[in-house]
């Protein structure tokens, strides 16, 4: 085997999407508890656009090719081989790692790895462990839900919330609800993935209607991606012992004007940040374990699904960073690798 690679590179390590290009690389070799994996397909995510630019913090273990969701097949395995795993050269698997995934070859621990089903194809697999992983991270992890709870999912249409919407309604939820800045993804939240009520935060003061349709009594959970935009409402639209997940800042991260900040103490209000790709390996393999328990088996039977707006041959990986700023996708950009 070749000691080089194909993958996507930044021309100057940081710039605009004209930037990206495949060029040649070292392949990387598996330590340890690694396994090489050529990668069939890769998702996109909102932080590769960030890292892309230079905006993004990444960890220090991952490389500077970027990506961290892929499926393939297993070429080698380090000196451990699967480990308690039981994975072999050959297998068909899909994963997250650290960074590297825009790449012909990836190596990754063995514990972020998981089957894939023959029921899903390699494009579906590689939309599924960022995602999926921290729709259950924000949910389970984080905001503590049982059954019984209500949930409001932002960002209707982003993969995490299409994950999350799906995983509440299945899992018991008293309500689920999402906002979204476009009618036609507010409707896709309700008709496809199930959710209660969806609400265009272009049109409405979107906390009185999630106050009106809870009977005045607000969530009991909050996932948010908008950060300083949503902050005022996020404590309006809250129930009394309430949970706020922070997940991202598109809306910024300044919060402007005067904000009253009493509705956390009267309403005893949990406001918690979280992030998943800084973790470490025993954080994420948990998380793993989590989705093979609660998503995977629906997954496999069709009761959850992943939703793709766009398959690309990773040669058109411009293309691809175009689509996902546009912000106008209901789900997963993918790339392949022939």
């Amino acid at each position: 085997m070749s000691g080089t690679m194909r993958a996507v590179d930044i021309e100057n390590g940081k710039g605009p999407i004209s930037a990206l290009h495949i060029k040649d690389i070292p392949r990387p070799t598996p330590t340890d508890s690694q396994a090489l994996v050529r990668v069939k397909a890769f998702g996109l995510n909102r932080m590769d656009l960030l890292q892309r630019e230079g905006q993004y913090p990444v960890p220090p273990q991952a490389p500077a090719t970027l990506g961290v969701e892929f499926s393939g097949t297993i070429e080698s395995l380090g000196s451990s081989g699967g480990g308690a795993e039981n994975f072999a050269v050959g297998d068909e698997v899909f994963g997250l790692a650290y960074g590297g995934a825009y790449a012909e070859y990836i190596a990754v621990s063995v514990h972020m790895l998981v089957r894939k089903p023959k029921e899903l194809s390699w494009e579906e697999c590689a939309g599924i462990p960022e995602t999926w992983i921290t729709a259950t991270q924000a949910l389970y992890l984080v905001a503590n839900f049982t059954k019984g709870k209500s949930v409001l999912w932002h960002a209707a249409a982003s993969s995490v919330s299409i994950a999350g919407i799906q995983l509440a309604k299945a899992e018991g939820a008293s309500g689920v609800y999402a906002t979204a800045r476009q009618d036609e993804k507010c409707a896709f939240a309700v008709d496809k993935l199930g959710a209660t009520a969806a609400f265009n935060t272009t049109r409405s003061n979107w906390a009185d209607e999630v106050l009106k349709a809870t009977d005045g009594k607000g969530v009991d959970i909050i996932i948010d991606f908008i950060g300083a935009g949503y902050f005022r409402d996020n404590l309006t639209a809250a129930a009394r012992d309430g949970v706020i997940v922070a997940l991202g800042l598109m809306g910024g991260a300044v919060v402007e004007g005067d904000v009253n900040i009493a509705p956390i103490l009267m309403k005893r209000i949990t406001y918690v940040g979280s992030t998943l790709r800084s973790r470490d390996e025993d954080y994420q393999g948990k998380l793993r374990d989590q989705l093979v328990e609660h998503a995977l088996p629906k997954l496999r039977d069709g009761s959850f699904k992943v939703y793709v707006e766009k398959v690309l041959p990773w040669e058109k990986i411009q293309d691809a960073h175009r689509l996902l700023e546009e912000n106008k996708t209901k789900g997963k950009v993918i790339c392949t690798i022939s």
